[in-house]
Formats: C-alpha cells, structure tokens, sequence
C-alpha cells in the first residue's frame, strides 16, 4: 500500500464465455458511428493494432528521453483515439456526462472531475518512479484509469494498453511475445474484473492497495514470457 487516494466525488472472439457473463462494461449515452455489429468488430480489431503500435511508440519516446520523461494527459487520450477512431464521437476526448459500469458497484467520478484525476494519476507514476517497482505501476496504472473511467467507451481496453506501456517504460525495454499481457487479460477476463473489484474496495477505506492486481500482472508475464523463452528453443505448445 502506497499513500492515500483522493476520495470519489458525487466481444472479443478471445473472451470466454464465462468471462462475458460477468464483464464490466461501461453503460453511457453516446453518439456510434458504426451501427453494424460486424462492422464495429472488424473497426475495434483495426484500431486495436494501431493502438498497440501507438504504445509502442510511447515506450520508444519514454526510452530516448530517459529521466526527462514524464507522463502525460494527453498520452492517455491519443491511445483511446486510436482505439475509438471512427467507432466514436468521442474519440481522445474524456466523457462529457457521467458513465455507469454495469457489472460493479463502482461509481465513477463526475465528468468534471475527470481531468484533476487523470492529472493526479499521471502525477503519482511520475512520483513513484523511484520506489515502487514496475509491476506497481503497471498495476496501479491498470486499476486507476479505470477507477476514473474517464471515457464513454474504451476505457478498459485504454487502461490494459496504458499499463503495459507502463511496465515496459519501467523495464527499460518493450516486452515481446505472441500472448501480451493484455490479450491474455481479454482471453480470461475474470480474473482482472475481481482484482479491479478488490482495490475498488479498498480504495473506499481510503487506501491503496493493487496488490491483486500485482499478482495477477505477474503471473501474466511470467506466460507472456514462457512463450518467448518456447520460441527461442522451438519447443511446441501442448494445447
């Protein structure tokens, strides 16, 4: 545990089917662009890969400025516009209303508190570079921006792209591997809702603690990679 928050104010085809049962989601009024279901898959799957390119670029940018890096706002908008680009009216843009998450007890902060906490997440990465560890960071970034829920839409996958763009910032390198971190994460979400669940609740007694999710990231690395490791020897998957 770490400080003390500020208090809250007034279909992948990878997902199993247990896991879309009790998927949190956001629930908010918003202009869609594409109105087909079809169509809207193939867009996400477009702008998925193009929002992933983009956080590897962040890490390359992070890594050539060295300790004049500092993380910014506008980072956190550019991955959500590469996600929600042309899907969206809102794309980059934090969410003009409130917004619900069906699945959780949470209740997000109001809209115009959005930018204060996003400054405030930023501000806490950028503080604890030093003595906290990556998968910390990685972790609190993961359960914090979606704590804010700070979009109409994409914020869970905004919050699992932001934090591996954390962690490899942190590494000093971009992970590699076939299985991501994140598409692990959509591939069995269960585990990250309960862990997202678990510093929700601790966060209302006015502490910190991402301990879940840490654990969770780790073992999630930990296959990202084994995998790695496998394709180096040539050894086969006994799926």
């Amino acid at each position: 545990m770490i400080g003390k928050p500020k208090n809250s104010l007034p279909p992948s085809p990878m997902a199993n089917r247990e896991s879309d049962k009790l998927r949190r989601h956001s629930v908010a009024d918003q202009p869609s662009l594409v109105s087909d279901p079809t169509d809207r898959a193939e867009a996400e799957a477009r702008n998925g890969l193009k929002q992933f390119d983009l956080g590897l670029e962040i890490v390359e940018d992070a890594l050539a400025k060295g300790s004049a890096f500092r993380w910014r706002p506008s980072m956190i908008q550019a991955l959500h516009r590469e996600a929600l680009m042309g899907i969206s009216e809102f794309a980059g843009n934090w969410r003009p209303a409130g917004v619900g998450i069906e699945g959780s007890a949470h209740q997000p902060v109001g809209a115009h508190l959005v930018p204060e906490f996003i400054e405030e997440l930023c501000d806490y990465l950028n503080e604890h570079h030093d003595d906290t560890t990556p998968i910390h960071r990685a972790a609190y970034a993961m359960w914090r921006l979606n704590w804010i829920h700070p979009f109409s839409d994409g914020n869970g996958r905004t919050s699992r792209i932001f934090s591996y763009v954390v962690l490899c910032v942190g590494l000093g390198f971009a992970l590699r591997g076939s299985t991501t971190i994140p598409d692990q994460i959509v591939a069995n979400r269960q585990p990250y809702f309960e862990a997202l669940e678990q510093a929700d609740a601790t966060c209302k007694r006015g502490l910190i603690d991402v301990s879940a999710m840490e654990a969770l990231l780790k073992r999630l690395l930990a296959v990202q990679l084994t995998g790695v490791f496998d394709k180096a020897i040539g050894a086969r998957s006994l799926d």
